[in-house]
């Protein structure tokens, strides 16, 4: 599962970057976003119609051992094949949209020492996964990564991968009818970049 991305983009080269979607500009309700993205931080996110700034995954309510009321958890991914799930159903039906990012990142390596391996499209920064949002009472707007098995490329480092989405493909995630959207949640069958770092996986948020 993916729980950091990167998008090195300003929101207005995002909000082009979307502008063949609607007629005119693309609404930009939010500033620039920090360019590393940890669960529960904020992103930018297309929503169909603007470009907005959301939380990075629906919040988990948990409770303590007590019945006490604990912090609630950023689920920040989800499964293509748990999309008919209670948690994620309404929004796969009604509120999907696309995240924009310049690379994403999985650990790699032995535990204790893993690192990030950061995964981009060849010539394309940004580009867009697949994602869902809703209103939350907790964190205002928020929004997820859907998830897919992993391609060939990414085999070996994780058995799954957020789904990329061909241009091509961007209205047909946004308003598609839901069994025609879960036809895209595919591995990518593209080319990916793969760079491996040095950069400890736990670092500085």
């Amino acid at each position: 599962m993916c729980n950091l991305y990167r998008l090195s983009r300003s929101a207005d080269e995002v909000a082009d970057f979307f502008s063949d979607l609607v007629a005119g500009p693309v609404a930009v309700e939010a500033g620039n976003a920090p360019e590393l993205v940890y669960p529960g931080y904020p992103g930018l996110v297309f929503d169909g119609g603007a470009l907005r700034q959301m939380a990075w995954g629906f919040p988990l309510v948990l409770t303590g051992a007590k019945g006490q009321p604990l912090k609630p958890k950023p689920v920040n991914n989800a499964r293509s094949d748990k999309l008919g799930s209670p948690f994620w159903s309404a929004s796969f039906r009604n509120r999907r949209c696309l995240i924009p990012l310049s690379a994403y990142a999985e650990a790699e390596g032995v535990a204790g020492a893993k690192t990030r391996t950061w995964f981009s499209l060849p010539g394309s920064d940004p580009f867009a996964i697949a994602g869902l949002w809703r209103d939350t009472a907790e964190w205002g707007a928020a929004h997820a990564m859907v998830m897919t098995a992993a391609s060939p490329a990414t085999q070996g480092i994780h058995t799954r991968m957020p789904v990329i989405l061909a241009r091509d493909d961007w209205e047909s995630w946004l308003s598609a009818p839901p069994p025609q959207a879960l036809g895209l949640c595919r591995p990518w069958a593209g080319e990916l970049a793969i760079t491996r770092t040095q950069e400890p996986w736990a670092g500085r948020r």
